[in-house]
């Protein structure tokens, strides 16, 4: 039935008295209430608000992804102009002719990309089987379009990714192949839910870019939904506040921004981190609350030095973890992935140590390799004044006792087939601590030291928020005392209400039991406000390390420079700014076996701060 008349000449979405609700035993609990907006062609709508105000069920509304998960959705209308300029109602189609809508006129970049590739074909083919799908081209003509499409997401060496499992990608790898595979076929409408939230500063700001520049050539509406009001005010026309299901506010960015009205737009404003903010400081400082902000309430931010001096509690020296690639038909070992090159840095009790850079760059890794979780060929890893890398494999359980790993998909480290009380339960009897009712006892103070309540212990990970998980997984590393706690992005894909709550708790953690944390994190504004001092890794190398406030007031290496200058301004008005960034290919740290790469000497450009200098003829030696 057409609908070209409901619909605006330069309207693409226009979405009337939308309401979805969700059954919960016998009665339905609302998560969406009378939601109305519209969509021009070639404008960007970001949705913004907290985990669980609506954003991301309202976009799967749109998609008619929520009928067969028990979601009642109902709406007045909810009509789209498709590329060819036909207005349809989404509401009135069948599910066969969705199929042919959705992915070819309305597209969705989903925030998980692990749960959104399929684990047993090659990234390759599932973004050539969209593009045969809706554009029918031949399969070598899709692969060749696949490889070009992975070329304009800038992923390096494009045309071995196309043969690679999602597995052997790293998260922001696979996160801009989602990217490239909803833009694959040019839809009209583009939904990204929080689609930059993994990747790293510089990816993001190349990613948002990009989106502009392809909604540009295809006056392509775009809906982002987001919690970051910094890439909000890089890329919205219009802002659309969601709190607990309604709209509260809507109106152009300039105005949301510069003239906010409703009380919760304020405190969000209020909760972003902006970077500088710390300028002048030392030490680490909490963030404010929204909920406290809203309220008129003031967090308490009390500098505080945790740092004890002394020996370190963990030196590292010139640690190398490579991974060979087999290829070939005698699947020979021919080339090697330079994950770690060199790496040394020392980490003091009490002291949070900041690992920062691009993804890919080597971070996880190298926190990785401390647990030996994965095999460093070279260097050092001293532990409490005992070498651990030349441990054998039955003592290394004393020393994972002592330092334990908080991963970034808190989802994917706790086994949904258990309690969350038996996961934090599990470390006390793996170690013979504790057993019976003093663990249990042990499980209620873990769960009550960060924020849930002690009859949490018996529900199920499915049951938790994102940031409830987090808050899980962090009960679990803690349920040994340890010395040590290396947290690999463990807020990077969590809101700004939830992060502040998390980084606070690990703050209030470091000030009650003294713990180091090694903090692995491409978020440059959390890493300000966290950390006592920074490393800034690039290719596997260490090549800027200092105290916070140096590296943060005074940044030496380009490439550091390059990562501040991406951070986004939660101010509409720096838009345009001018930013350093590189539009040289990111190199390639695969290299034939047995190559090795020139080790970087850093010298000291002030107290503990140390600079490597730039590699002539690379990117960094033309800024």
């Amino acid at each position: 039935m057409p609908h070209r008349e409901e619909l605006d000449n330069c309207e693409v979405l226009a979405v009337h008295q939308l309401n979805i609700a969700f059954q919960e035993e016998r009665q339905f609990i609302p998560a969406v209430q009378n939601l109305s907006f519209s969509l021009r062609r070639g404008e960007t709508l970001a949705i913004v608000g907290e985990s669980g105000s609506g954003k991301s069920v309202t976009a799967l509304a749109l998609m008619r992804l929520l009928e067969q998960t028990g979601g009642q959705v109902t709406s007045e209308r909810m009509l789209l102009r498709r590329r060819n300029r036909q207005v349809i109602d989404l509401n009135e189609l069948s599910a066969s002719q969705m199929q042919g809508v959705r992915g070819a006129d309305i597209a969705m970049i989903f925030q998980e990309p692990m749960t959104s590739l399929n684990p047993v074909f090659p990234v390759g083919e599932q973004i050539a089987e969209s593009i045969r799908l809706h554009q029918g081209l031949s399969g070598d003509e899709a692969l060749n379009e696949a490889k070009r499409m992975l070329e304009l997401v800038r992923i390096p060496e494009a045309h071995a990714i196309l043969s690679r499992y999602p597995h052997q990608l790293s998260g922001g790898m696979r996160q801009r192949v989602m990217i490239a595979m909803a833009l694959s076929c040019r839809p009209a409408v583009l939904i990204a839910d929080e689609p930059t939230t993994a990747l790293d500063v510089t990816i993001q700001a190349q990613i948002l870019q990009l989106i502009k520049v392809l909604q540009q050539e295809m006056e392509m509406g775009v809906i982002f939904i987001t919690h970051d009001m910094g890439v909000v005010a890089d890329i919205a026309d219009r802002v659309l506040v969601m709190h607990q299901g309604n709209a509260v506010e809507t109106g152009t960015v300039e105005q949301v921004f510069h003239a906010p009205v409703h009380p919760y737009t304020k405190a969000l404003l209020a909760a972003v981190p902006r970077l500088g903010a710390m300028n002048g400081s030392d030490f680490p400082r909490r963030f404010p609350l929204i909920s406290q902000t809203e309220q008129g309430q003031q967090e308490d931010e009390t500098e505080q030095d945790t740092v004890v001096p002394g020996r370190p509690i963990l030196e590292v020296r010139d640690l190398v973890t490579r991974f060979p690639l087999r290829s070939g038909i005698l699947n020979r070992v021919k080339r090697e992935v330079h994950a770690v090159e060199n790496v040394s840095f020392d980490l003091w009790p009490g002291e949070t140590l900041a690992l920062v850079g691009e993804s890919g760059c080597g971070k996880s890794t190298t926190g990785r390799a401390l647990l030996r979780l994965v095999a460093s060929q070279e260097g050092s890893i001293t532990f409490n004044g005992e070498r651990i890398d030349t441990l054998p494999n039955s003592k290394l359980q004393a020393v994972r006792r002592d330092i334990q790993f908080i991963f970034q998909d808190p989802y994917a480290s706790l086994d949904p087939r258990h309690t969350v009380g038996y996961s934090i339960m599990e470390p006390l009897r793996v170690h013979n601590l504790l057993d019976g009712e003093a663990a249990q006892r042990r499980v209620a103070w873990l769960l009550e030291r960060v924020g849930l309540k002690s009859e949490h212990a018996w529900r199920y990970p499915h049951e938790f928020s994102g940031g409830q998980r987090q808050r899980i997984c962090i009960a679990r590393a803690l349920a040994l005392n340890p010395k040590v706690v290396i947290a690999d992005e463990s807020v990077s894909a969590l809101d700004v209400s939830i992060r502040a709550q998390i980084i606070n708790l690990l703050l209030d953690l470091q000030r009650d039991l003294g713990i180091a944390f090694l903090f692995i994190s491409h978020d440059m504004a959390v890493v300000e406000r966290i950390s006592h001092r920074v490393a800034v890794m690039y290719m596997g190398q260490i090549v800027e390390i200092g105290p916070r406030r140096a590296v943060f007031e005074n940044p030496q290496h380009p490439y550091t420079r390059k990562l501040m200058a991406a951070v986004p301004v939660a101010d509409p008005e720096h838009r345009h700014a001018q930013r350093v960034l590189l539009q040289d290919e990111m190199p390639s740290n695969i290299r034939k076996r047995g190559e090795t790469l020139e080790r970087v000497a850093l010298r000291e450009v002030g107290p503990g701060h140390f600079v490597a200098p730039p590699r002539q003829g690379n990117a960094f030696s033309r800024l």
